[in-house]
C-alpha cells in the first residue's frame, strides 16, 4: 500500500491549493465582480467557521496542557535548586532572541524605507478602507494600562486565578502568566512530597498531557482542509491590490522574519547547541507549518511539545518549562514586527525617529511583546500604543491592517521557531552544566544522519 504524505506535506499542499484558488477567484472577480462578492460571502459564512473549528479544538487544550506540561517539568527536575539555572538560561535567551529580532527589523526598515515608497493616494485609500478597524484597535490600545510594578504583580498573581484564565479568550494580557506561576509553585510543592506520592502526581500529570495531545491529533486531522479554507478567505477578502500597495513593507518584513528565523536560529544551533541547523529545521517542519497556518503560538504549543519530545529528544523538564513559558514570553517575531510597523508608519507620516528613539523602541517592543496575547492579531493594540509613544498618529495602524493576517502567520512562525530553538539551546546548556542527563539522541553527537519521518 502506498504510504500517505506526512502531515506537514499535506498541510503545505492544502496551503498551496488555497492560495491558487484565491488568486483565480480574484482574477475571475476582476472580470465579474458579483462572483468575487459571492465568494467573499461564502468565505465569511462557511470557510471562516470551518477554520475556527480547527483553531478552537487546539485552543481547548492549551490551558490544561500548559499546566500539566509545565508542572510535570518542574516535578521531573526533582531538586528545586535546578529551577534557578533553568529559568536564568531561559530568560537570557528569550531576551536575546527578541532584542536581535527587533534590531534586524529596524535595520531592514531603515535600509528599505518602505514608508517613503507608499504613494499618498494609497495611504488615503488604506486609511479610508480600514479606518474603522484601526479606531477600534486604537481604543483597545489606549485602554491597556501602562507597565508598572503593580501591573506586573497583577499579571502574575491575580486575585482570582480561574477568572484570569477564563479571560484568555478575550485576549487579556495576563492570560497564561498566572497559570504558569501557579504551575511552577504546584510543581515545586510536589517535589517536597514523598517519592511514592511524587511519582503518583507525575503519572497523573503525564496522563493529562497525553489526553490533551490526543485531542490535538483529532484537530490536526482537519488541518489539511482547514488551512486552505483559512488562507483562501484571507486572500479573497484582502485582495491583491492591498498587497501591491504595501509590497515593499511586506517584502521588508518577510526578509527580516526569514533572516531572524533561519539566520539567528541557525547560529544558535551551530554554536550554542552544537546541532546541525538543517537537521533542526527538518525535524521541526510540522511545528513551523502548524504555526504558519494557525497564526497562534498557543494553538501550536501541543505540536511543539510533541516535536521536542519525540523528534528533538529534549528532556521533558526543559522542553515543558521553556516551551510553555515561550508561548507567552518569547515573542521574537512579534517584537520584530512591532518595530517594523512603528518605523514604517512613522516614515509614511514623515516622522523621523532618531537612533536614540529607535533604541528605546527596541526595548519597548521587547517588553510589550511579552504582554501580547498568543492569539491571531494580539499585537495590534500594543502597536497602537507604541505609535502614540513616539508621536506617530495611532490611526496609522489602519495602513497595515489589510496585510496583518498574512504577516501574522509569518511572525507566529518566527515566535514558535525561536521557542523551540531556545528549548534546544537551554537543554544543551543544562546538560553541559551537569544539571540533566547525558546528551540526547539527535544532537551533534548523533550526527546529521539521524532519520525523521
Amino acid at each position: 500500500m502506498k504510504r500517505p504524505f506526512p502531515l506537514a506535506t499535506r498541510i503545505l499542499i492544502g496551503l498551496a491549493v488555497g492560495i491558487v484558488a484565491a488568486v483565480l477567484t480574484l482574477g475571475i472577480g476582476a472580470l465579474h465582480p458579483p462572483t468575487l462578492a459571492f465568494m467573499q460571502t461564502v468565505s465569511t459564512a462557511v470557510f471562516d467557521p470551518f477554520g475556527q473549528v480547527f483553531l478552537r479544538m487546539l485552543f481547548f487544550v492549551v490551558m490544561p496542557l500548559v499546566f500539566a506540561s509545565l508542572t510535570a517539568g518542574v516535578v521531573q527536575l526533582g531538586n528545586p535548586q535546578r529551577l534557578g539555572p533553568l529559568a536564568l538560561r531561559t530568560f537570557v535567551v528569550f531576551f536575546a532572541n527578541m532584542a536581535i529580532g527587533v534590531t534586524i527589523g529596524l535595520i531592514m526598515m531603515n535600509v528599505m524605507a518602505p514608508g517613503r515608497h507608499l504613494p499618498p493616494e494609497a495611504t488615503q485609500q488604506l486609511l479610508a478602507e480600514f479606518g474603522g478597524a484601526a479606531q477600534s484597535i486604537t481604543e483597545r490600545g489606549a485602554a491597556q494600562p501602562s507597565m508598572s510594578l503593580a501591573l506586573i504583580v497583577d499579571m502574575f498573581m491575580p486575585r482570582n486565578l480561574l477568572g484570569a484564565i477564563a479571560g484568555h479568550e478575550r485576549g487579556s494580557i495576563g492570560e497564561v502568566l498566572p497559570l504558569i506561576l501557579f504551575a511552577i509553585l504546584f510543581g515545586m510543592a510536589a517535589t517536597q512530597l514523598s517519592e511514592t506520592r511524587r511519582e503518583q502526581v507525575l503519572a497523573g500529570l503525564e496522563t493529562l498531557a497525553e489526553i490533551m495531545t490526543r485531542i490535538v491529533d483529532f484537530a490536526l486531522r482537519l488541518a489539511p482542509y482547514a488551512v486552505p479554507a483559512m488562507i483562501y478567505s484571507v486572500i479573497v477578502k484582502v485582495g491583491l491590490g492591498v498587497l501591491a500597495a504595501l509590497s515593499w513593507f511586506v517584502i521588508g518584513c518577510t526578509l527580516a522574519f526569514v533572516l531572524h528565523l533561519f539566520g539567528t536560529m541557525s547560529i544558535w544551533m551551530r554554536f550554542l547547541a552544537k546541532r546541525s541547523p538543517l537537521d533542526f529545521f527538518r525535524r521541526i517542519r510540522p511545528v513551523l507549518v502548524t504555526a504558519f497556518s494557525t497564526s497562534s503560538s498557543n494553538a501550536t504549543l501541543p505540536t511543539a511539545l510533541a516535536a521536542a519530545r519525540d523528534d528533538l529528544k529534549l528532556s521533558e523538564s526543559t522542553s515543558s518549562f521553556v516551551l510553555s513559558l515561550g508561548t507567552t514570553m518569547n515573542m521574537s517575531g512579534t517584537a520584530l514586527f512591532e518595530g517594523c510597523v512603528v518605523l514604517f508608519v512613522a516614515q509614511v507620516f514623515g516622522v523621523d525617529l532618531s537612533l536614540t528613539q529607535q533604541v528605546i523602541l527596541m526595548l519597548l517592543a521587547v517588553l510589550s511583546a511579552v504582554a501580547v496575547a498568543g492569539i491571531p492579531g494580539g499585537s495590534l493594540p500594543l502597536i497602537a500604543g507604541l505609535l502614540t509613544t513616539f508621536g506617530v498618529p495611532p490611526e496609522g495602524i489602519g495602513i497595515i491592517i489589510g496585510v496583518d493576517r498574512i504577516l501574522d502567520m509569518m511572525r507566529t512562525t518566527v515566535n514558535v521557531g525561536s521557542d523551540v530553538a531556545t528549548a534546544v539551546v537551554v537543554d544543551h546548556q543544562m546538560r553541559r552544566a551537569g544539571l540533566l542527563d547525558a546528551e540526547p539522541a539527535g544532537s551533534a553527537a548523533a550526527g546529521p544522519t539521524a532519520t525523521h519521518d
